[in-house]
């Protein structure tokens, strides 16, 4: 596969209100044949996340997962009761799941709107906006979404990506742009779970 660049900053198609923002290009789609996950390529087409999922049957626990396949965070799948609801836990092994998580991620599905919003909480204090997070849905487009931080500024926002003359290069290829003040990975643990949800992973 070649190399899929997303809009630089020095591009005349990339407005200035983004020009300080961190650009990527999200592949749904594993590096592994047959396997599940999705691939992120920054501005220069170079892969930097990755989530490979070997079992294709299983979307309980996934690893994101840097180049080198150094994980930097698990995201498991709550049981029982708990329907819709994720946990990140920062690395991987053994006592992770121990710990408490990173954050935690719940499915706030209102069935009388078409959207659906995610809420999203990082350690145990959820009364700290600074701890809070939305995903919100772009209406009647399930693959684009924003990511709001607990004072309502947009930090990360998913949409279709475009070529050059402006022709969507499928469903499955995305350009996400996040604000430089936030934690990357986080933000890539974040549309790993939207797309776990959307069963698109």
């Amino acid at each position: 596969m070649g190399k899929v660049y997303p809009c630089k900053p020095s591009s005349s198609a990339c407005t200035a209100s983004i020009s300080s923002a961190n650009m990527y290009t999200i592949w749904m789609k594993s590096l592994v044949v047959n396997g599940n996950g999705y691939t992120v390529y920054d501005s220069n087409g170079k892969v930097v996340y990755r989530i490979d999922n070997y079992d294709i049957k299983c979307r309980n626990e996934v690893y994101l997962m840097d180049l080198h396949g150094n994980v930097l965070c698990t995201i498991s799948r709550k049981k029982l009761l708990r329907f819709g609801v994720w946990d990140g836990y920062k690395g991987c092994g053994p006592k992770v799941k121990n710990e408490k998580p990173w954050f935690e991620v719940t499915n706030c599905c209102n069935f009388l709107k078409k959207d659906s919003e995610y809420h999203v909480t990082i350690g145990s204090d959820k009364n700290l906006s600074t701890n809070f997070y939305k995903i919100g849905e772009v209406a009647n487009k399930k693959s684009e979404f924003k990511i709001i931080n607990g004072q309502g500024l947009i930090v990360a926002e998913v949409k279709q990506k475009l070529s050059a003359c402006g022709v969507t290069l499928g469903q499955d290829v995305l350009s996400l742009r996040v604000e430089p003040s936030v934690d990357q990975s986080f933000i890539m643990a974040l549309v790993a779970v939207y797309g776990l949800l959307n069963n698109r992973m």
